[in-house]
């Protein structure tokens, strides 16, 4: 069964964008951190920008940043936004067969699928961005690589976009 990582990912990339401020990030740069193409990053900022939740900075300093503090930026809406509501795939083709089984699995499915998924909601919708933000930064500092330099994937990279635009 196919699972997607657009919430996971998405969650990454607002807590880089979070930890870099008013500083907006290149694709490129939120790429190497998630370990993907810039054109996912692209499609998933999207998706985050049309629900309000980051937007876009033009020019040659220009990138992806918090549309909000991340302590109004809750966890229901970044999935909301990126994931598909479905949580539960049924059928690609409904069942066709005259059985009890056959003409009742779907909505007998459903009704117990349902609130399942909103129970997940619920969960979500009680948690922020800054409640990820609280727990990287507790195990950064619990295993010693808690650091003051803010650095995607193995390289600084607002060094090297410093450095071109003097």
């Amino acid at each position: 069964m196919p699972t997607s990582t657009r919430f996971v990912v998405s969650l990454h990339m607002l807590a880089l964008m979070a930890e870099h401020g008013d500083t907006p990030l290149r694709s490129e740069d939120i790429a190497v951190s998630v370990n993907s193409n810039a054109a996912v990053v692209r499609a998933l900022l999207l998706r985050l920008a049309a629900a309000g939740l980051t937007r876009s900075q033009l020019g040659n300093r220009g990138g992806a940043m918090l549309a909000k503090p991340s302590s109004d930026i809750r966890l229901v809406d970044v999935y909301q936004a990126v994931e598909d509501r479905n949580f539960f795939a049924f059928h690609r083709q409904p069942p066709e067969g005259e059985g009890m089984i056959d003409r009742h699995i779907t909505s007998s499915l459903e009704s117990i699928l349902t609130p399942v998924r909103e129970a997940l909601e619920n969960k979500l919708a009680g948690l922020t961005l800054d409640d990820v933000l609280d727990d990287i930064r507790a195990r950064a500092g619990s295993d010693g690589a808690g650091s003051d330099e803010i650095q995607i994937g193995r390289a600084r990279v607002g060094e090297q976009r410093r450095e071109a635009v003097a």
